[in-house]
């Protein structure tokens, strides 16, 4: 990659590039900027890249970050909502980077396509990072990376997901701290998710949601595997209070 002419990245959209796949159709949705789509076509491992977004303001910054970079001829920019501008399967890694849970799980249902083997999902939520946890997980999507990421003051992660079929549900430990335990800056992360955990709890009335949820928050809660989800199994409780 010719480093003179690669966009800079802060921390959360370098995780992001470097769980694409070589060898893969990527898609940058709401690319915004445009930074990442110019990284990633720099790379020249990837098949293709294409960059969406729903405004035509960023498509525009987009396309001139894509001319700065010498890469505006390996890019695909398309104008539309979240992954309308894709035809099913024309991109195998997705990134969605930058966007709140809810909206990233709107954009997802909104594309059954994208629960196929073979698709990775990239996200970077700005918020909610617990219920997109496990959300994919009742999806059916593995969480195959998450990363602890410090970007412009605050702890964010970054997931790889990929469609298994199999609906899982987890429990509260693993919507909080996901895989993240497994990298460095684990504690960080941990420290600002707790924080944000115990406003929540105490804003919960007694019940059983509020002592998972506490029972986290004093140790006694460990992230482990999500189990199979039951055909009947509730799927709204604990995973949903952030």
């Amino acid at each position: 990659m010719p480093a003179e002419r690669a966009p800079r990245l802060d921390a959360r959209l370098r995780a992001a590039a470097s769980l694409v796949r070589g060898g893969a159709a990527a898609a940058d949705i709401g690319c915004d900027h445009g930074k990442l789509t110019a990284f990633l076509a720099l790379r020249g491992d990837l098949t293709g890249v294409i960059g969406t977004d729903l405004r035509p303001g960023p498509l525009a910054s987009a396309r001139a970050t894509c001319a700065a970079a010498g890469c505006l001829d390996r890019v695909q920019l398309r104008l539309g909502p979240g992954l309308a501008p894709l035809a099913p399967g024309e991109a195998q890694d997705i990134v969605l980077a930058g966007l709140s849970a809810g909206t990233i799980q709107q954009i997802l249902e909104a594309a059954p396509w994208v629960q196929s083997p073979g698709i990775r999902l990239v996200l970077a939520p700005a918020t909610r990072h617990g219920q997109l946890r496990a959300w994919l997980c009742r999806q059916g999507f593995a969480l195959l990376e998450d990363l602890p990421v410090r970007a412009a003051g605050r702890w964010y992660a970054v997931m790889a997901a990929g469609y298994t079929g199999a609906p899982t549900q987890p429990g509260p430990a693993f919507c909080v701290l996901g895989r993240t335990g497994a990298h460095p800056g684990a504690g960080g992360y941990r420290a600002q998710e707790f924080a944000k955990l115990e406003k929540i709890c105490r804003g919960l009335r007694p019940g059983p949601q509020k002592d998972a949820l506490c029972a986290v928050l004093r140790g006694e809660a460990q992230p482990e595997e999500p189990l199979p989800q039951r055909p009947v199994q509730q799927t709204k409780g604990c995973c949903t209070a952030w």
